[in-house]
């Protein structure tokens, strides 16, 4: 499937949001009282930023074979 150089860019730009968002929680839930508590949203939350991080780095592949 092709996709447009825009749309890449503008799913790398949601990607990035979206890890700005996690890294945040985890940074908050890390900070808990209790962090053992929260232990499976915190597992959760980093198996999502390793996700978004192969995606954006599969999207940057892309961008890059586009621009050349």
């Amino acid at each position: 499937m092709e996709h447009t150089l825009d749309e890449l860019t503008q799913a790398k730009r949601q990607i990035d949001s979206t890890l700005h968002k996690l890294r945040e929680a985890i940074a908050t839930l890390e900070s808990k009282e209790n962090p053992k508590r929260y232990q499976s949203q915190l597992t959760l939350a980093k198996r999502r930023v390793a996700a978004f991080e192969l995606a954006n780095s599969l999207i940057e592949r892309e961008i890059k074979e586009l621009s050349v």
